[in-house]
């Protein structure tokens, strides 16, 4: 795989702004890529006024088999095959649009794991409970507060850290996108041939312990097929924003170098 010339499709994930890959997208560039960072639909704003509008019925209305499509659409408008690049549920998709065909290979970061897959690790359950929403409106959406982004996202990192990504990138999220992940929607055929595929994960990570990642991985059966694994220590789920982000950067780029 020639690293020039490339696009690379960045799928975000859920609760965040598409702002969270500025910094990728700056690092990328650098090494002679094309980048996209197109957002979720109804979040093509500034986070804060994404946070204004609490609660907001378009966002909310967001279903994971629409959001599919929509990066689907975006990567089959690409004149060539683009590297797919996901977080959280943004890796997710990743696994399910090269199991279509439509990336050159795909980095799954913290991917939310497909359909049929769990852990009853007890961070996992609570990041999880909040956002899924169970008796509550499915109508209005889930905003994250301070305390939930701390425990969820950004544990254990400075105070002035937590503060600013939450106020960058925290957004409304549709509950129905998050219960959707555990439905058909989200179901990967382990056996199938597919590109190259690398799926990240991080030992502090609450929200998607790196278990679960390594489970997602060692479910992949096809001995025709590049299925890549690495965990990095002390990276939480604001592995994008956290310091020394650029390692993990560094790590993908040079994975695709890896498949020249």
């Amino acid at each position: 795989m020639k690293e020039k010339g490339k696009t690379i499709l960045f799928v975000t994930g859920a609760f965040v702004s598409h702002a969270c890959w500025d910094d990728w997208k700056l690092y990328f560039e650098k090494q002679g890529y094309r980048t996209l960072a197109p957002p979720w639909p109804h979040k093509d704003a500034p986070a804060e006024t994404l946070r204004n509008r609490q609660p907001d019925p378009a966002i909310a209305s967001n279903r994971l088999d629409a959001l599919i499509e929509h990066y689907a659409r975006i990567a089959a408008s690409v004149p060539e095959k683009p590297i797919l690049i996901g977080h959280s549920i943004g890796g997710l998709i990743t696994q399910l649009l090269l199991q279509r065909g439509l990336g050159a290979a795909g980095i799954a970061i913290h991917s939310v794991p497909p359909q049929g897959m769990m852990t009853f690790k007890l961070s996992f359950l609570i990041a999880g409970w909040g956002p899924l929403g169970f008796f509550t409106p499915t109508d209005k959406t889930f905003m994250m507060s301070f305390s939930q982004w701390q425990y969820g996202f950004t544990n254990g990192l400075p105070l002035e850290i937590q503060k600013e990504g939450y106020y960058k990138l925290a957004i409304p999220e549709s509950k129905l996108i998050v219960r959707d992940t555990i439905t058909s929607v989200a179901k990967v055929d382990f056996r199938k041939p597919h590109e190259p595929l690398l799926l990240i994960s991080g030992s502090a990570d609450h929200t998607i312990p790196s278990s679960l990642n390594y489970d997602n991985y060692r479910k992949y059966k096809s001995e025709t097929s590049v299925t890549d694994y690495k965990e990095f220590p002390g990276r939480t789920h604001y592995v994008l924003g956290q310091p020394g982000w650029e390692e993990v950067a560094e790590y993908c780029q040079n994975w695709l170098c890896s498949l020249r």
